[in-house]
């Protein structure tokens, strides 16, 4: 049962989710309630040096910029 991470294409709102492997529906955005969303690759969860980084990780850049990420 992995957490996912998304990205609202609509809003640009990034949120997480835990997805079940049975589970085929879309998620929906919890800012505007969209179901265009795209899912993320995760920056992983320990750094080099083995401290964990914690909820302050990377946030990709198309997710902090406006309509069309760029």
């Amino acid at each position: 049962m992995p957490i996912y991470e998304f990205c609202c294409n609509a809003c640009n709102h990034l949120f997480e989710q835990l997805i079940f492997s049975s589970d085929q529906t879309v998620p929906v955005c919890p800012s505007c309630d969209s179901r265009d969303v795209r899912k993320l690759m995760s920056s992983g969860q320990v750094r080099p040096n083995g401290i964990p980084t914690g909820s302050g990780g990377f946030t990709p850049p198309a997710c902090k910029t406006g309509p069309g990420g760029g």
